[in-house]
């Protein structure tokens, strides 16, 4: 797929992997839309980028809220006429301690890790429809497969995130629509800093955004990384679910 000259729309392109894209999608020549709760950081991200055919447009957008995100679509169309690719990958994610459980967390997580999603696709979709073409990258992980003790809303939300954009490939793709899942495993950012624990594999968030954005132009369906954490997680898939928990109780401690 050649990116020169796309119009791509990144959410959470604030810090992490979004900041990554934008910087690898400006570099591809495409015309970029960036949208984040921090307006501020964008602004910095924005005067730190190579000129393209039009300057970066900037909206502010929770995209856990529908309303947001339907009146930042609205602002978008009018500044740009039309959107080539969305790349959904703002994300919350933290370790929850069950001796302080509150479900606020999970409203969080699924907010922005899940509905952030749908809300946008609901309304990329009737101009996806109408003009039979478009591409929806949305960012699940490799976290999807199982539930991690401390991780659960995160892992819940991902796995979501995973079939939701599976049924979303099937139902689009006789409209000439594309999506695809991205399922990083460890990558350096301000969400990952906050682990206590030990992420095996850790990579940076350039090089992470560098596979992404390569497997967009091989045209991928599911683009996962890196090797050894897709291996690890597959395995972790296929052990019974008594022998996972104590593995994982283990691992706790």
């Amino acid at each position: 797929m050649d990116l020169r000259n796309k119009t791509v729309l990144i959410t959470g392109a604030s810090s992490g992997i979004g900041k990554a894209i934008a910087r690898r999608m400006a570099a591809e020549k495409c015309n970029l839309i960036l949208l984040s709760r921090r307006t501020q950081l964008l602004e910095e991200l924005k005067s730190t980028l190579p000129e393209n055919t039009y300057p970066p447009v900037i909206v502010k957008c929770d995209v856990s809220s529908k309303k947001e995100v339907a009146a930042a679509y609205e602002q978008i169309k009018a500044k740009t006429g039309k959107i080539d690719i969305a790349f959904l990958n703002a994300g919350v994610g933290r370790s929850v301690n069950i001796e302080k459980y509150n479900s606020d967390n999970a409203t969080e997580t699924f907010g922005a890790n899940f509905f952030g999603i749908i809300f946008w696709v609901e309304q990329l979709l009737p101009d996806f429809l109408n003009r039979k073409e478009g591409l929806i990258v949305g960012v699940s992980s490799l976290a999807d497969n199982r539930g991690f003790p401390g991780s659960g809303f995160y892992c819940a939300s991902k796995a979501a995130v995973s079939v939701y954009l599976e049924g979303l490939r099937v139902e689009l793709n006789p409209y000439n629509i594309k999506v695809i899942t991205v399922k990083p495993g460890f990558v350096k950012t301000p969400m990952t800093d906050q682990n206590k624990f030990k992420m095996p594999f850790l990579m940076s968030a350039d090089r992470a955004a560098g596979i992404i954005v390569d497997g967009i132009k091989k045209g991928k369906r599911i683009i996962q990384f890196p090797l050894p954490m897709v291996v690890l997680t597959r395995l972790a898939g296929l052990l019974p679910g008594s022998l996972y928990e104590w593995i994982a109780s283990k691992t706790r401690r």
